[in-house]
This record gives C-alpha cells, sequence and structure tokens, in this order.
C-alpha cells in the first residue's frame, strides 16, 4: 500500500476538492496541507498513547521530560526507568502500566511494528487495537501519521469534530459516530480529509475564532 507524500497528499486533496465543496473552501483558503508525519517505532506509539485524553501540549511535556530521564527513547530504556521517574516525568500510573506493556511486547519480540507497513489497514488496526492501552484513536494516528495511510479516518478525535462542525455550519458539535459516517463519503482519501479538517481548526483555533456551540459529548 503505497503511504501518502507531498505529491499524493495533492492529489487526494485536489480529488476531494472536486467532489465536496466544503473541503474545496478549505483548500482554496488553506492550500494543501502538511503531511504531519511522524516516524514509525516505540517513541510515537508512545507519544500517542500520552496523547489519549490530554491536550497535545500536555503529552508533548510528558514526552520531553521521559527523553530528558531516558534519553533515546526505547523499550530497553524505559523498562530500565524506577515508577517513580515515570510519575515525575508526568506519566499517570494507568500511563506507566500502558507504556511498560508496550516496551515489554517490543523487547521480547511478541510485537513488530515494522511487520504493520506490509498489513492492510484492517489488520494493522487490529494488530494496534490488540494492545493494551491503544485505543481506535490511537490506532489510527499512528496509521494516519506514522505509515501515512491514506484512507484512515481517526473517529472521536475532537478537532476533527469541532471542524466539521464548522464546515456544515451545525448549531451544536455532532457526535463522532455522525462524523464518521458523514466522512465515508470522503473515501480513499479520508486522511487527506483529515488533514485538511485540522488545518481548518488550527487556523481558527490560532485566531480564537473556533465554535462556542452548545456540546455534545464526541463518542469515543
Amino acid at each position: 500500500m503505497q503511504p501518502l507524500d507531498a505529491a499524493r497528499m495533492a492529489q487526494g486533496a485536489h480529488e476531494l476538492a472536486q467532489r465536496d465543496e466544503a473541503l474545496a473552501a478549505i483548500l482554496a483558503r488553506r492550500g494543501v496541507p502538511p503531511l504531519w508525519g511522524r516516524a514509525p517505532g516505540f517513541a510515537t506509539l508512545l507519544l500517542i498513547i500520552l496523547e489519549q485524553q490530554v491536550s497535545l501540549a500536555s503529552a508533548r511535556m510528558t514526552f520531553t521530560r521521559l527523553q530528558e530521564a531516558a534519553g533515546d527513547v526505547t523499550p530497553a530504556r524505559l523498562l530500565a526507568l524506577e515508577d517513580d521517574t515515570l510519575r515525575a516525568a508526568g506519566f499517570s500510573r494507568q500511563k506507566s502500566a500502558y507504556a511498560r506493556g508496550l516496551a515489554r511486547d517490543l523487547d521480547s519480540g511478541a510485537l513488530d511494528l515494522d511487520a504493520l507497513a506490509g498489513m492492510d489497514d484492517a489488520q494493522a488496526f487490529d494488530r494496534l487495537v490488540a494492545l493494551h492501552g491503544v485505543g481506535p484513536w490511537s490506532a489510527n494516528i499512528y496509521l494516519l501519521m506514522a505509515l501515512r495511510r491514506p484512507d484512515v479516518w481517526p473517529a472521536g478525535d475532537l478537532a476533527l469534530i469541532v471542524g466539521a462542525q464548522m464546515i456544515w455550519a451545525l448549531p451544536e458539535r455532532p457526535s463522532a459516530a455522525w462524523v464518521a459516517e458523514r466522512a465515508l463519503a470522503w473515501s480513499p482519501w479520508r486522511a487527506v480529509a483529515a488533514r485538511l479538517l485540522w488545518s481548518e481548526y488550527l487556523a481558527h483555533q490560532a485566531a480564537g475564532t473556533l465554535p462556542k456551540f452548545p456540546r455534545k459529548r464526541a463518542e469515543a
């Protein structure tokens, strides 16, 4: 499966613009979105786990403290750290358990993240969510950013839900399931559509113009 690169990103964005007026408007305003790619491997998956249910800034701060304590973020180096060190870096007890479990699986050879590249989206997703502490959002973000799969949709992502609310001028925040159903129309470029919505969300966030409509709880 060919991963997204700059050329395929542009191709997908322009194909979506031909099919969807709302995405065409984002493309006209913001241009082709960045890849926002991440290197595949343990460090990236661990950071994504840290990002679950907290702000990206908070997760990045915890990860930076981990780097300061461990040097290179590898399974062996994380396993060598004391629990107190992880807590001082900002890991909750639950996320410490997730991190150690992931590190042990990789260190023992029970898990091979490199093998995901040879799997289709469904197989790779199932392998990831089978890991303790990796939920559907984390699995899809890894597929989207680290493996750069073109047709992955991270349902439950708050920025995408708010982005959908904005482009469709909805009076209240929609559910994750409702947005994911609508996003099926963007296949086989759902990961490109996600990046377009993220670029719109970030522009409004920087301008202080995100919607303040009544919220419905997003479904994970």
